[in-house]
């Protein structure tokens, strides 16, 4: 059941992560997903250490672990936007 919620939080991460960059036409259901996750692992090695919140991979599904996703998943698709033009928007 863990994973099941883990991929419906993950997707939302995502999808929320894509609107706050204007990512949000190009991508679909599973690249939200994708996006939410890898920027959960991403917020997970880059943030948690500094705030000591776990991630939503670590099964926590806190509000603060959300947010710690959410700005993780903000920073993979910046990276992604820095790689494929050239400049973050």
């Amino acid at each position: 059941m863990n994973f099941i919620i883990w991929l419906i939080v993950g997707g939302l991460i995502g999808w929320l992560a894509s609107v706050l960059m204007k990512t949000n036409d190009q991508q679909g259901m599973l690249l939200n997903v994708v996006v939410g996750i890898v920027g959960a692992f991403l917020g997970g090695w880059l943030i948690s250490p500094l705030v000591g919140i776990g991630t939503i991979n670590q099964s926590n599904f806190s509000l603060p672990a959300m947010l710690v996703s959410l700005v993780g998943a903000a920073i993979l698709l910046a990276i992604v936007n820095l790689v494929r033009r050239g400049s973050v928007r």
